[in-house]
């Protein structure tokens, strides 16, 4: 398995694919990465250093990587957090270019935009251009919640109208849509939910909530639910192993008592998760 990551870079910490190539390397997938940002650290410490790179870098890097022939046997593009619109763009291009290297290759969309108590954190324009041009290109979108509401103007804060967000946003074009992290109604103050679906059926795999501010969990969650697709696990294993793994790499670093991801020093849990927690059918 092969996989083009086109995502922010961070030297400290995990976020973009800082985050997510490891975890893809750990579970047997080749990257093949593009860098969107080089910044010090994830922005939600609220102060960082770096610049966001040039789109035409990113298209330039991307044409290279055709030229070698490196598309051909790429099963799936990996995008996240853009940093520009013209960036979109050229996620765009790359995404034309691997549909036409690799016919049936997947693109797996990370809509960062925002999330609850920050709000929308990225540029004008991004968001408008994820729901209006991404969306509905996409094969897999994994929102949070706050994008899932923003992407579809509802509020998804009980298990129907979540649904009810999800299947808007599939009949938009994504086949899968992996919500990586929720509270509805039902959901207990000491746990949270990440729910899978596609146009057949919905699961959710509830997870105890630990007392952490996550930076780079969805990008970590995206990577790993696409590696257990582009395996062949369906819906529920790969919403299970993916989210179950997150967990295991959270528990350890509140554990040791970190504030970034301790991807590296929890590593068997990215691929062998403990305790695996159930997906339960929703619909």
């Amino acid at each position: 398995m092969k996989v083009l990551s086109i995502q922010s870079w961070v030297s400290h910490g995990h976020a973009g694919n800082a985050a997510a190539v490891f975890p893809l390397q750990r579970l047997g997938v080749e990257v093949v990465a593009v860098h969107t940002v080089l910044f010090s650290n994830h922005t939600g410490y609220g102060s960082w250093r770096g610049r966001i790179l040039d789109a035409s870098l990113v298209r330039e890097i991307v044409q290279g990587l055709d030229e070698r022939g490196a598309l051909a046997d790429t099963d799936a593009l990996l995008t996240g957090y853009l940093g520009d619109a013209a960036i979109g763009e050229a996620i765009l291009q790359a995404r034309a270019r691997l549909a036409e290297a690799r016919p049936g290759a997947l693109w797996c969309c990370d809509p960062v935009i925002g999330d609850d108590g920050r709000g929308v954190f990225v540029r004008p324009g991004i968001p408008e251009f994820l729901r209006d041009r991404c969306v509905p290109a996409a094969d897999i979108l994994t929102p949070n919640q706050f994008e899932l509401e923003w992407l579809t103007a509802t509020e998804a804060r009980t298990r129907d109208r979540m649904l009810a967000a999800v299947r808007a946003l599939t009949a938009r074009g994504p086949r899968i849509v992996l919500v990586t992290s929720l509270a509805v109604e039902d959901t207990p103050d000491n746990a949270i939910d990440v729910v899978a679906a596609d146009a057949a059926r919905a699961v959710r795999v509830r997870l105890p909530r630990l007392p952490i501010v996550g930076r780079g969990t969805g990008d970590a969650i995206a990577a790993l639910f696409l590696a257990h697709v582009l395996a062949g696990r369906d819906l529920a294993e790969a919403a299970s192993r993916a989210a179950s793994a997150l967990h295991g790499v959270l528990r350890a670093t509140v554990a040791a008592g970190r504030e970034e991801m301790a991807l590296i020093a929890a590593q068997d849990q990215l691929a062998s998760p403990d305790p695996l927690f159930p997906a339960e059918p929703l619909a």
